[in-house]
């Protein structure tokens, strides 16, 4: 485990653009699927290891799969939802 604590939200896209995603806490996330030109907004409650790793990685490891992206990128493409 990281020592340092991270400053939410957070802000991440996968590389290929078809998921972004907004952490608000080690506990909570939402997610917005882009499929074609359809977006949806999904909100995440973590109750199980998995999920909860699955915010770690995208906090702290996210270099891999996950591009950070800014507060005004996730509002630009929120808005399409």
């Amino acid at each position: 485990m990281m020592n340092a604590s991270p400053v939410y939200p957070l802000y991440r896209k996968y590389k290929n653009e078809k998921s972004y995603f907004k952490i608000l806490s080690p506990d909570e996330f939402e997610e917005i699927q882009v499929l074609g030109k359809r977006y949806s907004l999904h909100h995440f409650t973590v109750k199980i290891l998995p999920d909860r790793n699955f915010i770690y990685d995208m906090t702290f490891d996210f270099q891999t799969n996950w591009e950070e992206i800014t507060d005004e990128e996730y509002r630009i493409v929120k808005n399409k939802v």
